[in-house]
């Protein structure tokens, strides 16, 4: 693959060096050869090599020129998606944890179905009464994927009466990734409105801090102005190496084994 690339950037080279009216006919020569090749090959044959050097050559046109090509913008896209996803997937070096045998299951959804009011906690207790041990997180999931509650409510609104409620004051923050065309993940900072959906970009960066996370919030804070105080609730991700003790949750809010942690605590400038 260096060797070809290194050719063709050779032949660039040369080209540069001739004159408008030779170049001019050599591209009408060669298009009228790959229109030729087009009516007797319905679908050419490429090598992972020629895919490199084809999605390469499309970053020098632009995109309303990306027709001389024999395959479809479609098909670069596809490439380049190709190529992100074997950029950032790592093999799987390790089968993973064993699945839960049938009986626990069975075990933990009976003892769901007939004590409503037990949490996923009490469950994993009273089965390492009978002699299984079962952890707490697995009895979750179990309850999880069979859409039971897995921490009734005993008192209180249910978490849509709370955000209905509290939908003015609550904004959510998270990250997500965007893959240049040379397989550079940036990573973005973007703020939403639960009440009005608005989406704040708050920032980008290749590599995302908590120093830099905690400096952008500060920056739209006082970008914000009074707007900001009205946020009472901030939803973040919710990440295992988090302590619980750093997040104080309000006292109808959602268990912290939810998908995400409430943050009961005002911004601040």
């Amino acid at each position: 693959m260096l060797y070809l690339v290194l050719g063709r950037a050779f032949q660039l080279l040369v080209l540069l060096g001739r004159g408008d009216r030779a170049k001019t006919a050599e591209i009408v020569v060669l298009r009228h050869q790959v229109a030729v090749l087009r009516r007797q090959v319905n679908r050419p044959d490429l090598q992972p090599v020629d895919r490199v050097v084809l999605a390469a050559l499309s970053r020098l046109l632009p995109r309303s020129s990306w027709d001389v090509f024999f395959v479809t913008p479609a098909t670069l896209l596809r490439w380049h998606r190709a190529l992100v996803t074997r950029r950032w997937t790592s093999p799987s070096k390790c089968p993973g944890r064993p699945s839960t045998r049938a009986d626990i299951r069975e075990a933990v959804l009976r003892l769901a179905r007939e004590n409503p009011r037990w949490g996923y906690q009490r469950i994993s207790g009273e089965l390492a009464g009978v002699g299984l041990r079962v952890p707490p997180s697995t009895v979750r999931d179990i309850l999880n994927r069979a859409r039971l509650s897995p921490a009734p409510r005993r008192t209180g609104p249910s978490w849509s009466q709370f955000l209905k409620a509290q939908a003015e004051g609550i904004w959510a923050c998270d990250l997500f990734h965007v893959d240049t065309v040379y397989l550079k993940r940036l990573y973005v900072l973007f703020f939403i409105e639960h009440a009005t959906r608005v989406v704040h970009i708050a920032g980008v960066t290749t590599h995302p801090t908590g120093t830099w996370v905690a400096q952008q919030a500060r920056n739209l804070v006082m970008n914000l102005g009074e707007q900001a105080e009205g946020i009472r609730f901030l939803i973040t991700p919710a990440t295992r190496s988090s302590p619980r003790s750093s997040t104080r949750c309000s006292p109808h809010s959602p268990p912290a084994s939810s998908r995400h942690r409430f943050a009961h605590r005002r911004p601040t400038r």
